[in-house]
């Protein structure tokens, strides 16, 4: 009986606690889901730059060859993202020819969208670009 008073005048005092853990579970639980979420969507977005800004310099080292010109450096480049990402993000590629310090530079330049909801995210807001010597200086 004495453990029955004691246990109401608990319930009193401190308040009826009991079924919070299950709320505070499900209230954790979708932080940390949240939490894994962004980091893994932060993670992809620097895969996507890293990649696109790999595939931009190898464009323009082979666009920059004696036997090859800008335009193919821009072909080449779109086809390294078809295959490592996917079709939209190679849709707006270019390629000029630059003069930095008397010499030729190729620069391929790589417009494409930033993923911020899993691979969708506003088109063009990413913008990289890879430059390489030209072997033929005229």
């Amino acid at each position: 009986m004495r453990a029955l008073r004691r246990r109401v005048l608990q319930r009193q005092l401190y308040g009826d606690e009991s079924g919070s853990a299950t709320a505070e579970f499900a209230l954790v639980g979708a932080l940390v889901v949240l939490f894994f979420l962004a980091a893994f969507q932060v993670g992809f977005s620097l895969y996507v730059r890293n990649t696109l800004i790999e595939n931009a310099a190898e464009g323009a080292r082979y666009g920059a060859r004696a036997d090859a010109t800008p335009a193919m450096g821009a072909q080449r480049t779109a086809e390294l993202i078809r295959a490592g990402l996917a079709d939209r993000y190679a849709d707006n590629v270019s390629a000029t020819t630059e003069v930095e310090g008397g010499a030729r530079v190729v620069k391929v330049t790589v417009r494409a969208p930033l993923p911020i909801v899993g691979p969708f995210g506003p088109s063009q807001s990413l913008n990289v670009s890879g430059r390489a010597y030209a072997e033929a200086q005229q």
